[in-house]
């Protein structure tokens, strides 16, 4: 029976084990350039001791106003490639393998001048109304998303996962709610996050798998749900998506009568879903911070994967000690033999 601590492989990736840390923005850029720091270093590295399987870097930016803020990651520019590398390279030795999240805030980028987005339709009454792009826009954002990968390929990373849940870019094309376009675009809401995908995949190595971050539900009147999801996910394992990490909601203000649970697990059912009715691996996020739940989700084959986000930001070394709980050896350095006594050996 699969477990936790059950390696994992997918085309060219070879993972130790099935624990991700999911991209979560550090807001720790310290020049406004886009270039990884230290503490960035420190973060992801801390992580690669832990003994985690698969960490992939925050959501790193295809152009400077496509940042969430000005203090995000960014992968516009060749200047941003060595501090990548670093980073990719100081967890490699410590056994972990390493994605990157690339992607573009589109009308939720705060500190851009005039987002921009699919349609002029602003994330709420607080934001700014974004710009819808043109045509001819569309496609060069499709353009910065392919060198975005190509730098990312450069600095050394096993996997690329594109940006396409919470609200951000891809999504915004998407969604019915935030897609009112009349172009080409419009008329096929998938167009832009396949053509994406498929310039995605002409920089990769054709054994690299590419994830397809969504959010399966929409917590918003009228929103889509996983039927939708569904639909839409075909559409992107058709163009070459390889792994689908579900996530849900971020795309407006939530309403009441959708509100997301709050409990343990709460996104699993999406996740299971997507894995049943596209027969594709996919990542479980939200709420698994509990070894003996995030173990269950991967014996009951509910997920492929079990991203832990918030549990890891607590403790670097969450996969040590599940592995502790569980009674799994999950590569303990042997520095740390002495604080792990049921593990040892």
């Amino acid at each position: 029976m699969k477990d936790l601590f059950t390696p994992y492989e997918l085309k060219d990736l070879k993972l130790k084990n099935r624990v991700v840390m999911p991209p979560m923005c550090q807001y720790s850029v310290s020049s406004k350039d886009g270039i990884a720091t230290d503490w960035h270093y420190n973060h992801y590295v801390s992580r690669a001791v832990g003994g985690t399987g698969l960490i992939i870097v925050e959501m790193t930016d295809v152009e400077p106003d496509g940042r969430i803020t000005d203090y995000d990651l960014g992968i516009w520019s060749d200047e941003h490639i060595p501090a990548l590398a670093r980073i990719v390279d100081a967890c490699h030795a410590h056994g972990a393998k390493m994605g990157i999240q690339i992607g573009h805030a589109g009308r939720k980028a705060e500190d851009a001048e005039v987002p921009v987005s699919s349609s002029s339709v602003p994330f709420n009454a607080q934001s700014k109304t974004p710009r819808e792009l043109t045509t001819a826009e569309v496609k060069d954002m499709v353009n910065k998303f392919r060198l975005g990968v190509k730098r990312a390929v450069q600095a050394g990373f096993d996997v690329i996962e594109l940006h396409g849940a919470h609200g951000y870019l891809i999504h915004q094309f998407h969604s019915p709610l935030t897609n009112l376009r009349t172009d080409e675009y419009g008329q096929d809401l998938t167009l832009f996050g396949r053509e994406v995908i498929a310039a995605a995949k002409s920089e990769m190595p054709e054994g690299m798998p590419l994830i397809m971050r969504i959010s399966a539900q929409e917590y918003v009147e009228g929103g889509y749900g996983i039927k939708e999801s569904v639909e839409f996910s075909k559409a992107y394992k058709e163009a070459g998506a390889d792994i689908f990490h579900i996530s849900a909601g971020g795309e407006g203000d939530i309403a009441a009568a959708g509100r997301p649970g709050t409990h343990a697990a709460y996104q699993v059912p999406l996740a299971r879903a997507i894995k049943e009715q596209l027969d594709v691996p996919v990542i479980a996020v939200g709420r698994l911070d509990d070894a003996v739940l995030a173990n269950a989700v991967i014996g009951n084959e509910e997920a492929d994967l079990v991203a832990v986000g918030r549990g890891m930001l607590r403790n670097p070394y969450w996969t040590l000690e599940a592995g502790a709980e569980l009674g799994k050896n999950p590569g303990l350095p042997q520095q740390y033999e002495a604080g792990f006594p049921r593990i040892r050996g």
